[in-house]
């Protein structure tokens, strides 16, 4: 039964909470008895989803984390994704593996730049969204103004379903519009500790017994507009992405966690139909196929491991099955696949359509991979960005060459990186999306692989794919052989010194087309 799968990511601009978020969802789902904060002290106390060393310096986090628990009756997976903008392109393809998402805004400061980006991609895919405003407990701006502000940066109805009487200073807990609940503050934290009442209606004379007379006051008011102004609740709007219900909370304080996890199991989607060559494909049908969208090398830092990431879209997956991967051509026998626990894991022995497995990979899968049993399908849309930056990696060490090699191979399997391997000269070109990449890639180097080496500035601004007939390449690259390298599937790639020079090569050589993106 697949009905009872709910595979979901969170979404956010760095620092909205999303973190702190998944712990406290973790806890809440009986995962983890102590939510390690990300803001407390020392190495016992680090966020369990952020495991990677640089993660851990640094308080943020840099790869897609896979989460599997389960709450009355039902499985939730949770790809928690890097909020960084840098790590976009890991968490476009983590979007593609999810059939909803829990968008995380900061009441403080609303809509931030990468979460629209984030969202933009949701709506490609048509991702149903729910939408959660963390960091009521502190001052931020009037719920009205971020409701508002969903509603109109994103053109999504917006339907609040909880309220917050008061916000900062004033919070005096959390009114449940469906239910009538009000969750309050208690101790000297100021957190949820279970302290619940219920009440019949908004009018209710109970209302003004716990709150203050000014809180009841401005909850009635406030709670009255925003039911009058806002959309309704409606289940078909909100799957096919035109709605977002709203949730108010705190991760931090744990008020709206438990309604948020209510909230996936009643309305998020089960697992949906997966767009392939052959058309949609159906979780219900028989035959076990599935996509690999993210790759991850050294989970295990005593073992030079690397684990594909596969999300399950059709068939009932049994442990020992063979699968053929459309890059290889030939089965492969999957004896151990892996369910996962940010980074504890266990062996599965069968997996259902939504579910997310980890299988042990020594270089045969390849992000965008689809694996099936009869290998006639392919998953489409998992897309390669084109590099906005672009490096030369130098050796301290030249000795070291098939280290480095073996290195740059792996990160860009996984995604970090792209490679390129240029016609001419022998330094080899890295290209990534942002910044910060550059950093992981120079840690990740001398942690993981033992190497030292150093980034040099390369004389290109960007890269294009060229997609063409052999005659228009073989032109091209007679007079542009200095400009012409390889990426790491050996497809032809211009590397440009500037945005003109891919506008004027564009107009010379009309019959090649110069891609910005390249599907896997």
């Amino acid at each position: 039964m697949t009905l009872n799968r709910r595979t979901f990511a969170i979404i956010s601009h760095p620092d909205a909470g999303k973190t702190t978020l998944t712990e406290k969802l973790l806890l809440q789902g009986g995962a983890i008895h102590l939510a390690g904060e990300v803001k407390a002290r020392g190495q016992a106390r680090r966020a369990r989803s952020d495991w990677m060393k640089i993660e851990q310096q640094r308080g943020i986090s840099v790869t897609s984390s896979v989460m599997t628990f389960q709450k009355d009756g039902i499985v939730f997976n949770l790809l928690d994704t890097p909020g960084h903008e840098d790590f976009s392109e890991d968490t476009y393809r983590t979007l593609t593996a999810v059939d909803s998402a829990i968008m995380v805004i900061d009441a403080a400061k609303g809509i931030e730049p990468q979460t629209r980006k984030l969202f933009e991609v949701c709506r490609l895919r048509s991702v149903p969204i729910i939408t959660f405003v963390n960091k009521v407990d502190r001052e931020g701006r009037a719920a009205f103004e971020t409701i508002d502000e969903v509603a109109d940066a994103l053109a999504l109805d917006v339907c609040p379903m909880n309220w917050p009487v008061g916000m900062g200073g004033e919070f005096e807990g959390l009114y449940d519009f469906t239910s009538g609940r009000l969750s309050q503050p208690s101790g000297d934290s100021k957190a949820f500790e279970g302290k619940v009442s219920t009440h019949s209606s908004l009018d209710a004379t109970s209302l003004d017994d716990v709150l203050t007379a000014a809180g009841a006051a401005r909850l009635r008011e406030e709670a009255e507009l925003a039911q009058a102004g806002y959309s309704e609740f409606d289940l078909t709007a909100f799957r096919n992405g035109d709605l977002t219900p709203v949730y108010f909370g705190s991760a931090l304080k744990e008020f709206g966690v438990i309604e948020l996890i209510t909230a996936i199991a009643a309305y998020a989607p089960p697992p949906r139909p997966q767009p392939s060559s052959k058309g949609e494909i159906d979780p219900s049908a028989k035959e076990v196929t599935g996509f690999i969208f993210k790759v991850q090398a050294n989970m295990d830092p005593q073992h030079r491991d690397r684990i594909a990431f596969m999300r399950l879209c059709s068939g009932t997956f049994k442990r020992g099955m063979k699968l053929t991967p459309s890059g290889l051509g030939k089965p492969v026998a999957i004896h151990s696949p892996i369910l996962f626990f940010a980074q504890d894991r266990e062996i599965a022995d069968s997996a259902e359509p939504g579910d997310i497995i980890g299988i042990p990979n020594h270089g045969t899968l390849r992000v965008g991979d689809t694996l099936s049993e009869r290998n006639d399908v392919r998953f489409t849309g998992l897309p390669n960005f084109a590099p906005e930056i672009l490096r030369r990696v130098v050796l301290r060490d030249p000795t070291k060459t098939k280290q480095l090699r073996k290195a740059l191979d792996d990160l860009s399997e996984e995604g970090v990186i792209q490679v390129f391997y240029p016609e001419v000269g022998s330094n080899w070109v890295i290209g990534v999306v942002g910044q910060l990449q550059l950093d992981v890639l120079i840690s990740r180097l001398e942690a993981e692989y033992k190497v030292d080496a150093f980034l040099e500035a390369a004389p290109y601004d960007t890269a294009r794919w060229l997609v063409g007939s052999d005659s228009a390449l073989a032109q091209f690259a007679s007079f542009n052989g200095g400009n012409m390298a390889k990426d790491r599937d050996g497809h032809p790639v211009f590397m440009a010194r500037s945005a003109w020079d891919v506008g004027y090569q564009q107009e010379k050589h009309p019959d090649l087309k110069f891609s910005a993106t390249k599907e896997r």
